[in-house]
């Protein structure tokens, strides 16, 4: 998923941004958490990661950091048995964030008209209020940030800038898990070099100009590259390697 934002190069919808946010263990991932929350004016939160894709029948809701402390899996039971299901079928066709009122008095309080970028549940099931942002990043990094509160602050700027930081969390999950899953052999100098001037957008003719190597020498650090990020193709290692920190 992707937004567009006005104002500079560097805030939370820029590619930048997401490469200078990288988290390196899942205790940098807790604070933005913290702070989307308190934006949100929220009491809880917690990340949910889809499991079991394209297996009918299999899957299911993990949910990944939360902190509902005391009785956590009562209330992530609460929620995904009230709407699991829901979840799991909305994010195959949308990635507008759900938006839900509790039984709870204080529902939420909205800033502006923000129906279109949100679809709105009013069965009043959870005691909480809440809000999931959908977030699609593959097989492996499908899920949703949610924020519950008797009553949360909501509004049409506020609800793109959490989603685009939904984004970013759900990035550094799943480029914590891949870090894991990483050949103990890493990349060499000439091959980081190599995907980041591939990164840049340079085809291997430059990047042989630029580093003063044969092409066939560029190719070869490439084609490496590729097989010990675990990828398929040039453009897959590219992004996996930033995700894991080797170029920006």
């Amino acid at each position: 998923m992707g937004f567009s934002r006005g104002g500079t190069s560097d805030g939370p919808g820029s590619i930048q941004y997401l490469r200078l946010q990288r988290a390196s263990s899942r205790s940098d991932i807790f604070p933005k958490l913290v702070a989307m929350q308190r934006n949100l004016k929220a009491r809880h939160f917690a990340v949910f990661r889809v499991t079991g894709a394209g297996l009918p029948n299999k899957r299911k809701l993990v949910c990944e950091l939360d902190n509902w402390g005391a009785g956590s899996g009562e209330h992530q039971g609460v929620l995904v048995s009230s709407y699991g299901d829901m979840f799991l079928d909305h994010i195959e066709m949308s990635i507008l964030p759900i938006v839900w009122t509790g039984t709870e008095k204080g529902a939420y309080s909205e800033a502006g008209d923000f129906s279109s970028l949100v679809r709105k549940i009013d069965d009043r099931i959870m005691p909480s209020s809440g809000i999931a942002f959908p977030v699609r990043l593959g097989a492996l990094g499908n899920g949703y940030v949610t924020f519950l509160s008797g009553s949360l602050e909501l509004g049409s700027n506020l609800i793109i800038d959490q989603h685009v930081r939904s984004c970013q969390v759900m990035m550094d999950l799943l480029a914590l898990d891949e870090r894991r899953s990483v050949p103990a052999e890493s990349l060499s100098e000439r091959e980081v070099a190599c995907l980041q001037l591939a990164g840049d957008g340079r085809i291997s003719e430059e990047i042989a100009e630029k580093l003063g190597l044969s092409v066939h020498t560029v190719n070869a650090y490439l084609g490496s590259a590729t097989i010990k990020l675990n990828s398929v193709n040039r453009i897959q290692a590219i992004a996996k390697a930033i995700r894991l920190g080797y170029i920006h």
